[in-house]
């Protein structure tokens, strides 16, 4: 996650970077996307108004797949213990408690 600066700036994360091809002194651009920013290359040609309805309906299908490609992993289980339990919590580092 990056965080905008107090001259509104923000760094593009490495995996990022490096995934889409982004150096320093790139140009990129902020588009707005219904009530998100997408942040694209400014190499990147590909518009919405060039695409017609066929790419954007496949792209859209696609897009939609990942996503539930996504959802369907299950999350990582919780480990059922700690080590420690919360009453230790209260008695650790007191030298009076036995």
């Amino acid at each position: 996650m990056s965080k905008v600066s107090s001259k509104l700036q923000v760094t593009v994360p490495k995996a990022i970077a490096e995934r889409y091809g982004i150096r320093p002194g790139d140009d990129i651009r902020f588009e707005e996307a219904g009530e998100t920013i997408r942040v694209v290359p400014a190499n990147t040609r590909t518009q919405k108004k060039d695409l017609d309805t066929e790419t954007r309906l496949r792209m859209f299908d696609e897009a939609t797949a990942r996503q539930r490609a996504r959802e369907a992993v299950k999350p990582k289980s919780r480990a059922t213990t700690r080590g420690w339990t919360r009453e230790e919590l209260y008695t650790r580092g007191n030298p009076n408690a036995d």
